[in-house]
């Protein structure tokens, strides 16, 4: 099924099921008037509302009429266009099938109202009314139906697309609204209790049914550990309406995990999937020749950073969204984002979001044309450990591979620099190692660059030059107690265009729209964890929120507590 309105769903089938629903509540209402009403508890509602009504008090029946004016037909109507105008408007992307959802739940709960009222015909409760009584059956409670369609409906949503520990108190509020209208109407002596009971049935069932037809229809995507992740559904991504493309590493990504990927791109409303294999000669595979022809709704990259650099390069700009699976060996793009590390839950967890823009850094040199990278880019001591990692070790060890590559380079001798920072004065320096960063945490959470953040405008610079084993001893120290601290303090900012050193000098650090580096001899260098040629500078510049990428929750933002994956995925697949 194609997705319409920029939205998954399951379709129109399920809302067949209204009639049923009308037909069960004329079958209930018949038997509420008729064979059960001479019995308990039925036979006693009438006593109920005359205690009621002896028993009234200002201050009671203010709040009650309160309650029953929220939940009356202006009220109701002009509610649910007030919030599907919202929905349509306010967020990053329009809440389209959430909208439809809400206006189609309290127009269903209406019709089927008016039907079971043409065919139950039940007088309202012989005590004094505090409202108008509508020419309409006691039976059941239109009040309660609608509120519970509208407020009900917008739990739901809440529930939906909302983060944090917020959402559950503000689902949980609107839950109540309805039980406290069916309160207030019995109190005004307008309702009997089967009345509100019947209310609360008959918007209960219209929110199953469309909540069924418009937003779920689909399983939960699985978690790492095989089990459901999540208890709701979430819309997809809205994209331009076109076809999605993935990029797939055919090693990081093997088939058995490809069929999981298009399960979860299935669930969530996208059927035309067009596969696009990488190579060691093209790994990016035919993304730029996928695009000349058509614009995807969505590009999702199953690979390493090295996967993700060579398709940012070609998406930056475009306003194309991207979704990162990742399936390579540091993924470090991915754990800066806050994905989890299992691809199929971090596919998921994507599409559920939204679409924001993260910053791509542009990199030149001598010997070197123009390109992007979205992690970092160095030169120095992490190039060499880079370029000289053994593939087979990668491909059994993972990221580990690389700690045996780099203590090979401990004795590496540094080199002297110059840095300029944003068009400043050079300042000079000897460093082991220069890396520039769009994120700052590597594996493991170690956060290098504590002050990168990848929506920041601006990339953060990080020279490393401890002397001596104790300079390293106390490198690494800083490192670890950096680290061990929930929130690691903030890094230099652009008020500090000298930089700042730390660690006794071991770690300085720059903050910077554009960074000019220049070597006294060649240096190994690296973008996103692929070696590049040789060289003695490197220019980096920021390109602000160039690349769209779709997260469930804005770079930076806290994690739900809730949502907390441990990855699982063995390390061991290439970039």
């Amino acid at each position: 099924m194609k997705r319409t309105c920029g939205s998954s769903v399951r379709g129109a089938g399920p809302l067949l099921l209204l009639p049923v629903q009308a037909a069960l509540m004329i079958g209930l209402g018949r038997l509420v008037t008729g064979p059960a009403a001479g019995h308990r508890p039925l036979s006693a509602e009438a006593s109920f509302g005359e205690d009621l009504a002896e028993g009234r008090d200002p201050a009671v029946s203010g709040i009650a009429e309160f309650f029953s004016v929220l939940a009356g037909t202006r009220a109701v109507v002009v509610t649910t266009l007030v919030c599907i105008v919202v929905l349509l408007v306010l967020p990053r992307a329009a809440l389209r099938t959430e909208a439809l959802f809400l206006g189609v739940s309290v127009a269903a709960q209406s019709a089927v109202f008016v039907v079971v009222t043409a065919f139950v015909d039940r007088p309202r409760p012989a005590v004094p009314h505090e409202d108008a009584a509508p020419p309409t059956s006691s039976f059941p409670s239109g009040h309660v139906g609608a509120s519970l369609a509208l407020y009900g409906g917008l739990a739901v949503i809440a529930a939906l697309r909302m983060r944090g520990p917020w959402r559950h108190v503000v689902a949980g509020t609107l839950l109540l609204i309805p039980p406290a209208v069916g309160l207030s109407r019995m109190y005004r002596g307008m309702h009997y209790p089967s009345d509100v009971a019947g209310g609360l049935i008959n918007g209960t069932l219209t929110l199953l049914i469309t909540g069924f037809a418009l937003l779920y229809g689909r399983r939960p995507a699985a978690g790492p550990d095989g089990t459901e992740r999540s208890d709701r559904e979430v819309p997809a991504p809205r994209g331009a309406g076109g076809p999605v493309l993935v990029v797939r590493h055919p090693y990081g990504c093997p088939d058995e995990l490809a069929d999981r990927l298009a399960a979860v791109l299935r669930e969530h409303g996208h059927r035309d999937l067009r596969w696009i294999p990488t190579s060691a000669e093209l790994p990016c595979g035919t993304l730029a020749e996928e695009l000349r022809p058509v614009r995807p709704a969505l590009v999702v990259v199953c690979g390493g950073d090295g996967t993700l650099r060579a398709c940012a390069e070609i998406l930056a700009g475009t306003r194309i969204p991207l979704a990162v699976v990742p399936c390579g060996t540091g993924n470090l793009l991915a754990r800066n984002l806050g994905l989890p590390m299992d691809p199929a839950a971090a596919l998921a967890e994507s599409l559920s979001g939204e679409s924001f823009g993260i910053d791509v850094g542009r990199v030149r040199g001598d010997g070197l044309e123009p390109m992007r990278f979205t992690v970092m880019a160095g030169a120095g001591f992490d190039a060499a450990m880079v370029r000289d990692a053994s593939p087979r070790l990668k491909s059994r060890m993972g990221w580990a591979a690389y700690v045996l590559s780099a203590l090979r380079h401990l004795r590496d001798p540094g080199v002297r620099l110059t840095v300029r920072v944003d068009g400043g004065r050079r300042l000079r320096r000897r460093a082991r190692m220069v890396v520039i960063g769009n994120v700052g945490t590597l594996q493991g959470g170690l956060p290098l660059l504590p002050a990168a953040r990848p929506d920041s405008g601006r990339l953060e610079v990080v020279l490393f030059d401890p002397h001596g084993p104790a300079g390293w001893l106390t490198a690494a120290g800083h490192l670890a107690a950096r680290l061990l601290r929930r929130r690691p303090p903030a890094g230099p900012g652009p008020a500090a265009p000298d930089g700042r050193s730390e660690a006794g000098g071991a770690l300085e650090y720059f903050s910077a729209t554009r960074i000019d580096v220049r070597c006294a001899v060649p240096q190994p260098r690296e973008l996103d964890g692929d070696a590049v040629s040789e060289g003695v500078r490197l220019t980096a510049e920021v390109e602000p929120g160039a690349l769209r990428v779709y997260l469930p929750r804005a770079p930076g933002a806290p994690k739900d507590p809730s949502a907390e994956q441990l990855p699982t995925a063995a390390p061991g697949t290439p970039s």
